[in-house]
This record gives C-alpha cells, structure tokens and sequence, in this order.
C-alpha cells in the first residue's frame, strides 16, 4: 500500500508527522513522493496564520481531487487545521476519510484502517493530555541533523496567537524520553539536534517546579555522536543566567539563541500581552553579547499589529538599527479569529501592514550584509548540506545558521564530502545573507 505524508507548517509539527511515519512504517506502508501513485495520503496541516491556513486547504482541496479519479482510496488530515476546523473540513469537503486533532496523532493507522473499509472516523482527545512517549520515527530532514520538541502547548497566550487553544497547556516532556530519543536519533546519522517547543525556556517548569532546560543541555551534550545543539524560541523574560552560563560553556551548544521579541514599542508590547519592555530587551541583548561575545542571534517581529501607529513603526526601526540582529525575519499581523487581538479596534490596512515589514526587512537587509561582510577572513566550522552541481563546491551552514530559515555557506575545496560532515572554512566573501569560503581540512572531534 503506498502512502504519500504531507507535512506543513512548523517544525515543531514536523515532528508529530515523523512520529506518525514511524507509526505507518511499522504497519508496512510504503512510502512515495507522488500523489498520483498514492494509495493513501495522509496531510499534517497548519493554520497559525492566515497564510499557512491557505496552504492547507488548498492542499487538502487539491488531493481531494484525486478521490475523484478512484486512485486514490484514503486522505486523512491531522494536525492544527484539523484540530481548528473539524467541523468544517467534515461538512465541506466530504472526500476527506478521518480528521485527527493535534493530540490524536497516535490513530493515524486506525484511521486509514477505518478509512480503507469506507468508515468515516474522527478523534479529538482533550488538547491537554499528557505528551506522547513515543520517541521512535522516521527523520525526514536528510539525517543529519533532527528536531528535538522538548515541550507542547504554551501558556503565555499573547492576543494575537492562536496556539495555545489548539495545543494545549505548556507540558513539558520527561527528561529521560528526550534523552533516549536523541540517543536513538543519534544512533541513525543525527549530529544536529535543534530543540524547539513553543517555548524552550521554560522546560521543565511543569514537571520539576523549576526551570530545567540547562539541565536538559548538559545531559544531551552526554549523548555520544552529537556535535551541535541548537537552541529555538526562547522567550527573552525566561532567560537566565545560569542558561546563559550553560551555551557559554557546553562545547557542544551552539552560540546561537533564536528569541522571538516581537516588536520594540512598549505599548504594542502590552497589546500583544508580551511580558517584557524595550528597556528590558536591550539589557538581554546586552549581557548575552557581553558573555558570549561571539553569539548570534536570531528574532522575529510583527508589523502592523492593531493600534501601531507610525511612532511606534519608527521605534521598531531604531530598535532593529541599533541592535543590529544576525538574523531577522518579519510578519505582517495575521487576524486569527478566537484570539482577543481579532477583535482589537484600529486594525491596519494590509498594504500599510507590508509597506511596515518592507521597512523593517530593507534596514535588515542591510545589517545582515554588512555582518557577513565582517565575517571575511574567520575561520568557522561547517556542517555539510550538500554539493553545488558540476562544481567543486558544497553547500553548509555555520553555528550561526539555522537550517531554513538562517543563511548558508558555500564552500570551494576539492575535499570529498557527504552531508553531515563537518569542515573547517576561511570565509573569503559575502553575500546579502549567505557566505563564501574556502575549506582548510576536514574537521574531527
């Protein structure tokens, strides 16, 4: 029976999707990459914003399709357009076979089982049930680098996210599943590990009654075989000083902290029901950069949230002038119905939503280019992605890029390397975001 999985949205969905092939591979699918040989599609949606929502009935509407034609015998959809919409995604598109919210991943092969007999099914356990032990699946990032979702859920409920009426309460998972499963990721090819939650820093508070996530580090840093580990959403008013201590001095931690901050002006701050100020941000920045002088950091902001005005604009400019991130991406709000900021008087216009994030991504632009312009003459270790075509030249990424979203490194040598490998590099040029370089030697621990 061949199955065709389609997984969208973020990483941290990602790996509830290679959890279910883990699932599926055991049942004895065989997997293929072309809905017109599937037998079965199975689709993890998303739906955090109004972009990603279109994706994923698009998707959905495309493949429904296909039942038309007869070939294609089930199509289930998971995930958190699922979990969102059920009830519309059952009464309107009726080629849909099962529909499964985000915490009933685990019946992915009943339902096809259902499905495959003509049995409609739909599973809806509570969002706030304890995390899935399973650690088992099958890594779908090219092997050498792997996910690692720490927690679910989120309990900040800033106004503009839908997240936390979708996932659930903040639940952290147990110490010893983690660490198991990145050994057994290990054990298959994994150097990298990149832990993600919706947010990292306050592992472990739910089950220890305290902040664990230094803890978490040091006992992955003990798996054998990894080499980086990197860290994502970290919530700046979480950071302390003993985490910062813990990348400063674990080898194996990537100098590297993703922090969404979301905007600069303390008054779009307190509508977004953030839990830190200007002031406050500028100090963190400071003391990270002061105790790990060589840290890159990674953000992420909003423009156009309701009632920004054009003061608050220019204080996110100044704000983004005068830290100079490594790495920045930018959102125009997305409306998303059931969260309070849908309901927020004085909403933008869209045109003046994307004219404030070009804005924000030109000034950027600009940063990022004359960062990696300061980088010519470094020498920096370099994970291999893969090769340039009919070229002697790979294609990589440093401790300060994230895979997908970060920058990359393109490397002259006429080494022969796999992905995966790790090189040393002497950065020789810039681009916009990427880097060139030419490798010395191959690296070894």
């Amino acid at each position: 029976m061949n199955l065709l999985f389609i997984s969208l949205g973020c990483d941290k969905n990602l790996v509830d999707a290679e959890k279910m092939l883990g699932i599926l591979g055991h049942e004895g699918y065989s997997f293929v990459d072309d809905e017109t040989e599937a037998d079965v599609i199975v689709i993890n949606t998303c739906c955090f914003i109004g972009d990603a929502k279109e994706e994923s009935v698009n998707t959905i509407l495309e493949m429904a399709q296909l039942k038309a034609t007869g070939r294609l015998k089930a199509l289930i959809v998971t995930g958190c357009l699922a979990q969102r919409y059920k009830d519309e995604i059952i009464k309107e598109i009726p080629e849909v076979d099962a529909v499964l919210g985000t915490t009933s991943y685990e019946a992915v092969g009943k339902a096809i089982q259902e499905a495959l007999k003509g049995q409609h099914m739909e599973r809806f356990e509570s969002i706030d049930v304890p995390v899935s032990k399973r650690t088992e699946r099958i890594v779908t990032t090219g092997g050498h680098y792997a996910f690692l979702k720490i927690a679910e859920g989120c309990d900040k409920r800033c106004t503009y996210c839908i997240i936390p009426y979708l996932r659930g309460k903040y639940r952290s998972v147990p110490m010893e599943q983690l660490v198991k499963e990145a050994e057994e990721l290990a054990e298959k090819g994994v150097k990298e590990l990149i832990l993600v939650a919706q947010e990292t820093t306050l592992y472990g508070k739910d089950l220890y009654g305290k902040k664990m996530l230094p803890e978490l580090l040091r006992r992955l840093c003990a798996v054998s075989g990894i080499q980086w580990i990197r860290l994502q959403y970290c919530y700046p008013e979480e950071i302390t000083d003993e985490l910062i201590e813990t990348i400063k001095i674990e080898e194996k931690v990537c100098h590297y902290l993703d922090i969404p901050i979301q905007h600069a002006s303390d008054a779009v701050l307190k509508r977004m029901g953030r839990r830190t100020n200007n002031q406050e941000i500028r100090q963190l920045i400071e003391k990270l950069r002061k105790e790990i002088p060589d840290i890159a950091l990674r953000t992420t902001m909003i423009s156009g949230f309701p009632g920004e005005t054009e003061a608050d604009h220019e204080i996110l400019l100044q704000f983004v002038k005068d830290m100079r991130f490594d790495r920045l991406g930018v959102f125009a709000y997305s409306p998303e119905e059931d969260t309070p900021a849908y309901s927020f008087e004085n909403q933008i216009p869209e045109e003046e939503k994307e004219r404030r994030r070009g804005d924000v991504m030109e000034l950027q632009q600009e940063i990022a280019f004359e960062r990696c312009q300061a980088m010519e003459g470094r020498l920096l270790e370099v994970m291999i992605e893969g090769k340039v075509a009919d070229e002697n030249a790979y294609v990589g990424r440093t401790y300060m890029d994230s895979p997908d979203v970060d920058g990359l490194i393109f490397v002259n040598t006429d080494l022969s390397l796999m992905s995966g490998d790790f090189v040393r590099v002497r950065v020789t040029g810039a681009y916009e975001y990427d880097l060139i370089g030419e490798a010395e030697d191959e690296f070894t621990e």
